[in-house]
């Protein structure tokens, strides 16, 4: 088996699997369109980005894969594997697990995947070390009608100064358990509602809008304040939006498929950790070097027999 990282003269291989490949990635996919589009091949040659990918050409058959990390953040995403008809291949795993090591030499903590339960890349991300940690299922809203604003759900762009109040309303409706590895928004990106119990973020591409919603459960008008929400992304420019819903928000599923959204399949999210973040650490006390050691002293006990 030989797994190295990608090259110049691997072009041509990627450029003929563009078609053949499984994206792990729904966000980017929806809004950059395919990871192997021409755009996004000549990415993974540019040394300034944090883009990897890898060839396992050492086996039956020629396996691809490709991981994305943002600077700061704590996590990376797998992008990519390829081909998806040989997603049952053995080699698979190590593959995956060569770019899960990419990621930790970029300093992150754990490593992100988005699959079908039903594909054989969720077999291969198992033995690889990837454990499912939510479920996720994509909403196709585009087609919702605009309606009249209410003053109390109306939603407005994310100020710097509403940072803390999305912070808050993130540890209240995301499970404390899973913060590590989906920590709070640190910048003003996406829409907050005026009340303070709706935040969503937004990714934009050229080939679509996805929102990711925070909306506190208690909220009662839940199908006019998602209308509203796709209302307020007033430069879509003909582009489709999403919604994307994770399952400790699955209560919203119900009230979107009455609003007539259509949603696709649901998807395993899935995590690798690769180091544990140490929080407050206290360094180990050490003795100064001056500091002498008195040895201690044992004497026999005479013992009358």
């Amino acid at each position: 088996m030989t797994i190295r990282p990608l090259d110049l003269l691997d072009l041509p291989t990627l450029a003929r699997y563009r078609n053949d490949v499984l994206t792990l990635d729904s966000a980017r996919a929806l809004t950059r369109g395919h990871p192997l589009g021409a755009m996004g091949l000549l990415a993974y040659v540019n040394p300034s980005r944090h883009l990897y990918a890898a060839v396992d050409n050492g086996g039956e058959s020629i396996l691809l894969g490709g991981i994305i990390h943002t600077r700061g953040e704590t996590f990376a995403k797998l992008l990519y594997l390829a081909p998806s008809d040989r997603l049952n291949d053995p080699q698979l795993p190590a593959l995956i697990e060569h770019l899960a090591a990419q990621a930790g030499e970029w300093q992150a903590f754990h490593v992100l995947a988005e699959v079908d339960e039903t594909s054989d890349a969720f077999q291969a991300l198992r033995r690889a070390g990837f454990s499912v940690y939510a479920w996720q299922r994509v909403w196709d809203v585009s087609l919702l009608e605009k309606t009249e604003s209410t003053p109390s759900l109306s939603w407005r762009r994310v100020r710097s100064l509403d940072i803390h109040a999305v912070q808050s309303l993130h540890h209240q409706i995301v499970p404390q358990l899973l913060h590590p590895v989906e920590p709070a928004p640190k910048d003003a990106n996406g829409f907050f509602q005026h009340d303070g119990k709706g935040y969503a973020r937004v990714t934009y591409g050229m080939y679509g809008i996805v929102l990711t919603p925070l909306i506190y459960p208690s909220e009662s008008d839940t199908a006019e304040n998602i209308r509203l929400l796709v209302a307020s992304l007033s430069d879509r420019r003909g582009r489709p939006v999403y919604l994307n819903v994770r399952s400790y928000q699955a209560w919203l599923e119900p009230i979107l498929e009455d609003l007539g959204a259509n949603a696709a399949t649901r998807q395993a999210v899935m995590v690798k950790h690769l180091g544990r973040l140490v929080k407050d650490g206290v360094p180990a006390r050490t003795l100064p070097a001056n500091a002498g050691i008195q040895p201690t002293q044992m004497s026999k006990m005479e013992v009358d027999e």
